[in-house]
């Protein structure tokens, strides 16, 4: 059996109490910058959570809500019924995007619509978009991933997507932008 305990030192001349190894649920990413991000969360346990109105309009809010708040650009997205993905620039960290959004519908779920249950997996899956090439392949994946899944025959009309009419997305970051142009 492996040790669970390690002995922390001497305190005032007497060893000092065992204590519990920590483990965290992920590993701390620090700053990460203030690039593209492909982003990709799911619900917990991959409940369906959003395949309703109930739960992915308020999803789409809380994103709009904290992009309206400049926390981050909003490129690209799609809310699946267990998951969603993003293609953002954060203005804040990564990190402290993320924590908004998750944590805020999180927040607004159970204070809006009664629900207790967990509603995500631990962490998230992040990819830096490093060239135009990659931008245009996540926001090409964002939204064709309704069809591929059988929910819409075209991008949009899926409703939970940035490919639904009258979404306005910002505009792609100045240095993919002049590279897309050039």
């Amino acid at each position: 059996m492996a040790q669970r305990f390690q002995r922390c030192g001497k305190v005032g001349g007497k060893d000092a109490a065992l204590a519990a190894e920590v483990f965290m649920a992920a590993p701390l990413r620090g700053n990460t910058g203030y690039g593209v991000y492909f982003i990709t969360a799911s619900t917990f346990q991959k409940q369906k959570l959003f395949q309703s109105d109930r739960f992915s309009l308020p999803f789409i809010d809380t994103l709009i809500d904290y992009r309206l708040q400049r926390k981050f650009l909003l490129h690209e997205f799609v809310v699946m019924p267990n998951h969603f993905h993003l293609l953002i620039t954060p203005i804040v960290t990564l990190g402290r995007a993320m924590q908004l959004i998750k944590g805020g519908f999180s927040h607004r779920s159970r204070k809006d619509l009664g629900y207790a249950g967990e509603l995500w997996q631990p962490s998230y899956y992040d990819r830096r978009v490093r060239d135009v090439e990659e931008y245009v392949h996540f926001r090409y994946y964002i939204r064709q991933n309704p069809g591929k899944r059988g929910l819409a025959a075209r991008p949009e009309e899926y409703p939970y997507s940035s490919a639904w009419a009258g979404f306005v997305a910002d505009e792609v970051p100045g240095e993919l932008k002049a590279r897309m142009t050039a």
